[in-house]
């Protein structure tokens, strides 16, 4: 059943929102005083949504972040959106994109509503089979553009970290679209020198299909609205996906010289299908530095909408991790292994048996399987797109 996406301000409810008679649900953010709070699932009686229905629901479902945040707020101490001082670094905004021109177009039209801070716009084409993407970008005059001809999405990040004017590069999908106060978020992590990456909280754009549903249910970008600096520390360089996701996350360039590139076998592009983004903060994590996840940093991403394409995604996911884990092995990282074990014992394996037995809550079959055909493919994946990168840049 589709649902609505609602974005609300838990001091300005309406009593009533009245939803479009398709809608049977909704799904709704709630701010604080502008900032994200809360993601919750509200009922619909008799077409709309009442301000009683988000209260209730905030009370059931709200981390306990939610709460910390309103009670500062009451008390007149909670911080104001992020303001960009003359000191920041300057961003470039990367959107690396290949054959996808309306995505891109609703992309960049968020862009053009960030404040003005004095970032660059820089879109890398992955080799896109027509001269379409090219013809939206030159619909926005202030975008720079850049074709590269090897397709590979760690292929164009790379481009990006090495061709962007601006000391932060902000990656953002072109498949998703950026809050108003998205990018000044993620240039505000960067606080911290020690921070080399920084990552934001993504919703969908939209849950139209059971698809979109599935996807948000079985592998949500959303990493909560509690603040998190990861090190060393508090994560292992294993686990280092879990700070956040390619679609919404910012790094510093100097890394390029602290950490090097994307590892260009790994991700969309490839046959590791993804797996990209978190190798490179397993490396941040293992040279000593720090990311930063902060909620503040919202964007909204438009999920699969078909069943094949979701089940695509899933596999892909499952091949990109076992991939990246791979590469870990083979450079000596005998931690694998256990991690690999511990992960399907406590996670897959129990997943698979709730998806079968059609428990409350579980994802729906058959996508635990097809994540855990992916992962059994992973090692041969990135055996293969080594290969192949090994060729082209003998």
């Amino acid at each position: 059943m589709t649902a609505t996406i609602l974005d609300l301000d838990f001091e300005t409810l309406p009593d009533r929102t009245v939803l479009p008679e398709q809608y049977h649900q909704a799904s709704a953010l709630v701010r604080i005083g502008g900032r994200p709070a809360a993601w919750v699932r509200v009922p619909v009686t008799g077409g709309a949504v009442t301000a009683a229905a988000v209260i209730n629901a905030v009370r059931a479902q709200a981390e306990p972040a939610f709460w910390a945040a309103l009670a500062r707020r009451r008390m007149g101490v909670a911080e104001s959106q992020p303001q960009s001082p003359a000191g920041w670094p300057r961003a470039t905004v990367a959107v690396c994109t290949r054959d996808r021109p309306a995505d891109l177009r609703r992309c960049l039209e968020s862009l053009m509503r960030l404040p003005d801070d004095g970032q660059e716009i820089l879109i890398i084409d992955s080799a896109s089979n027509t001269g379409e993407t090219r013809s939206v970008v030159a619909e926005f005059a202030t975008v720079r553009y850049l074709r590269v001809e090897r397709p590979g999405l760690n292929v164009a990040r790379n481009a990006a970290l090495h061709s962007a004017t601006g000391d932060i590069v902000a990656f953002i999908d072109d498949d998703a679209v950026a809050d108003t106060g998205w990018l000044r978020a993620l240039v505000g992590a960067f606080a911290n020198p020690l921070v080399l990456a920084a990552t934001g909280l993504t919703l969908p754009l939209e849950l139209e299909t059971p698809a979109q549903e599935a996807f948000e249910a079985f592998t949500p970008f959303n990493r909560g609205f509690t603040p998190r600096t990861y090190t060393r520390g508090n994560i292992h360089p294993l686990a280092a996906g879990k700070a956040g996701a390619g679609v919404n996350m910012a790094v510093r360039r100097e890394a390029l010289l602290r950490v090097g590139d994307f590892d260009i076998a790994l991700d969309a592009g490839t046959p590791t299908c993804s797996g990209g983004e978190s190798e490179y903060f397993a490396r941040i994590i293992r040279a000593g530095y720090r990311i930063s996840y902060t909620p503040d940093a919202l964007n909204w991403h438009c999920h699969r909408r078909t069943p094949a394409e979701l089940r695509r995604a899933v596999y892909g996911y499952g091949v990109g991790i076992y991939a990246f884990w791979f590469s870990r092995l083979l450079a000596g990282e005998l931690a694998v292994p256990l991690l690999a074990a511990i992960w399907f014992w406590r996670d897959q394996f129990p997943g698979m048996l709730r998806s079968l037995l059609r428990r409350p809550g579980a994802p729906p079959w058959p996508l635990p399987l097809d994540a855990l055909r992916g992962c059994l493919a992973g090692p041969g994946a990135y055996l293969r797109a080594r290969r192949a990168a090994s060729k082209v840049t003998a």
